[in-house]
């Protein structure tokens, strides 16, 4: 392993998550890794249940990551703190949090199936945050891989400019290196083991100077330096690429791809290689910014500022996952926890190898780290110097679309279900925990079957808890079909002393926004402060509709005229004639009931497409489109996520178990015109 001596220590730690579809190799591609730099000393296989990442029984059991987790490594003398994030659309949240600390991410693709839906909403949520990414197209190996097909498919449905830096050596089973475009080498790996270097064979020199070409040609497009260099050598150095490879991964304007065979050992180097050299440290990604505007730069003498991302409960304590932005954390340190505004105190702080973890005195600027210690900090707390008070926006939490009750098989486990629910919403803050008022009954909300599935078998594990959970209801929408205008509501009270009184006449109408208030009254007939009072009010009334008590969403008020009394008008009397003129006024609207609908997509052999397709028409699906891919077919459909429920089995039964499918929720959609379950 080479070593570099940089002169800021800054300069040489890369945050860095793996990102992907459920099923492209992303975990095997994070332990093939932490094997490569030596961190472990045995391959982890996700099949056998030996993976460092996917520690959790549940992971092992399922072949599948749930749980985003942090590792730390070396190679060429950098640290890489890599978080291998769940590629399951269930668990989407944990993915959300996970960008919200890095500083680029790994996105790993499939080499048969190219863009599936999954890597699709990753890609998004990563665009959203700004993270630069390579792009590693895994299984060469498997039959029917092909690395220009997964090309063209990031280049169509993830709209960057590909940057092709590899050509595979061999194809499929006789897949065995990569000539290196960059420096015209060529890397193999004969028997899986140490990559060998060697010149460019001759049967594939001509088309590796031909892709070179064309890669210099779309680099130089995109690059005022590169393109000066090219116009006066009509060639690029090394050098320039790799620094104009640098620039457009981490401005965006280009996706450098590599190619390999994680399982077989094949392409981890060049892909370490790849991370340290293009994408960013933490002195390359712009200065954090609190709520209030004010930046603190990377820097380990700056006040600290820092962000827990990750709560983890464990038998011993809570592992609490932080992203250092500025300053130093020590050990024993008193720190402010903006969110709950109170203080605490570092126990400990932890390296962490996954399930594994190295004590450190001190964590500074451009670190992730776990504390012990921590009491009240959530994901999404900001801690910060006592002195020196910030808060830093937590990750955005997406509304939860599944719920399922949930109850004691024995009514004295009451309080510790209680108990063992709040510490997984704790953990999870894509999980709720409420109570319906209406049943009694406990509901916890996820964003899918499969999360609500691993959080109760979480808690029938880990606390001993017999449960009970009944089928999961989704959570329903109404919405303004037809408005009213002219609604006009008085609240008049006068019990002894000082009344109420409000006036308000309200207009009513279907809108784009989930909701709009605007006011037209004219000659100052309502206040300004109590027009104020009335949006409040009108925001308390969205929370239960006339058809069901669901939400409402989708609307527009207009105040367009009151009156107020000289001594018994007040916010309080204006709020509640808010309140009560839209819930008067939604009674006299055509209401709509909206249900959640997800984007399916099926992945099925050619002999079980009909069988599918009658299936999810029966599932009041509608079909968006179909391809082929490698042999099988992938049908695309708009289903109702009520009618998911139970789904994953149907499917395996008719397709002899062949058939996978994963679901994206998209949104609201008009439900069949029946009155809604509450």
């Amino acid at each position: 392993m080479r070593t570099t001596h940089h002169p800021d220590p800054l300069a040489v730690v890369r945050n860095l998550g793996i990102l992907a579809h459920v099923d492209a190799g992303k975990t095997t591609v994070t332990e093939r890794i932490l094997f490569a730099t030596g961190t472990t000393h045995k391959r982890g296989e996700v099949h056998d249940g030996t993976t460092v990442t996917d520690f959790d029984p549940q992971e092992r059991d399922r072949g599948i990551t749930i749980f985003a987790v942090a590792v730390s490594c070396a190679w060429d003398g950098h640290r890489l703190n890599l978080i291998d994030t769940p590629g399951h659309v269930d668990f989407a949240d944990e993915v959300e949090r996970s960008l919200r600390v890095l500083d680029g991410a790994v996105a790993v693709f499939d080499a048969v199936a190219g863009v599936e839906p999954q890597s699709e909403s990753v890609w998004r949520q990563a665009d959203r945050h700004g993270v630069p990414r390579i792009a590693f197209v895994n299984k060469m190996d498997r039959a029917g891989a092909d690395l220009d097909a997964a090309v063209e498919s990031i280049r169509r449905r993830l709209h960057p400019a590909p940057l092709v830096v590899q050509l595979p050596i061999g194809s499929e089973d006789g897949f065995t290196g990569v000539v290196d475009l960059v420096r015209m080498r060529a890397l193999t790996w004969p028997d899986g083991g140490t990559v060998r270097e060697g010149p460019v064979p001759d049967s594939l020199r001509e088309e590796a100077l031909g892709r070179r070409r064309t890669l210099e040609e779309a680099v130089a497009e995109r690059h005022p330096a590169a393109l000066e260099e090219f116009c006066d050598r009509e060639t690029l150095s090394a050098g320039t690429l790799t620094a104009a490879l640098r620039d457009l991964t981490r401005s965006g304007d280009g996706v450098v791809v590599l190619c390999g065979s994680a399982y077989r050992d094949r392409g981890v180097e060049p892909l370490l290689d790849a991370v340290v050299a293009y994408l960013p440290s933490p002195l390359d990604v712009p200065a954090v910014r609190g709520e209030n505007g004010e930046e603190r730069p990377c820097d380990p003498a700056a006040p600290l500022a820092a962000l827990a991302f990750k709560v983890h409960a464990t038998p011993t304590g809570r592992l609490t996952y932080v992203r250092v932005y500025a300053g130093t954390i020590e050990k024993g340190a008193t720190v402010w926890d903006a969110g709950a505004r109170r203080t605490e105190r570092v126990g400990r702080i932890l390296r962490v190898q996954a399930d594994r973890h190295a004590p450190l005195e001190r964590a500074v600027a451009g670190d992730i780290v776990a504390v012990v210690g921590l009491r009240s900090a959530r994901a999404g707390s900001t801690l910060c110097a006592p002195e020196a008070p910030l808060v830093l926006e937590p990750p955005s939490v997406a509304d939860p679309v599944v719920s399922v009750a949930v109850e004691p098989q024995r009514a004295v486990d009451a309080d510790r279900l209680a108990s063992a629910l709040a510490r997984l919403a704790e953990e999870d803050p894509s999980l709720v925990v409420r109570t319906d008022p209406e049943t009694g009954q406990t509901l916890l909300s996820g964003m899918g079957e499969l999360h609500l599935e691993v959080a109760v078998e979480k808690v029938r594990r880990e606390h001993g808890l017999a449960l009970n959970t009944g089928r999961p209801r989704v959570s329903y929408r109404e919405t303004v079909g037809r408005g009213v205008s002219g609604v006009v509501f008085r609240h008049v009270k006068q019990d002894g002393g000082a009344g109420q009184f409000a006036h308000v006449v309200l207009d009513v109408e279907p809108s784009q926004e989930d909701f709009e208030f605007r006011s037209a009254v004219v000659g100052g007939r309502v206040p300004q402060e109590y027009v104020r009072a009335v949006e409040a009010g009108c925001r308390d009334a969205l929370a239960e509709g006339p058809l069901g008590g669901h939400p409402v969403t989708g609307l527009r008020v207009t105040l367009t005229d009151g009156a107020t009394h000289v001594k018994d008008s007040s916010d309080t009397a204006f709020r509640t004639a808010g309140r009560a003129g839209l819930r008067q006024a939604l009674r006299a609207c055509a209401m709509v009931l909206l249900e959640p609908v997800a984007e399916v997509t099926v992945t099925v052999p050619e002999d079980a497409v009909g069988a599918v397709l009658g299936d999810l028409a029966a599932r009041r699906g509608r079909v968006s489109g179909s391809a082929v891919r490698g042999g099988s077919r992938a049908v695309t459909a708009t289903v109702p996520l009520a009618e998911l429920f139970g789904y994953a089995t149907r499917l395996r039964s008719r397709t002899q178990g062949r058939g996978t499918f994963t679901a994206r929720p998209t949104g609201y959609a008009p439900a069949p015109a029946v009155t809604s379950p509450r």
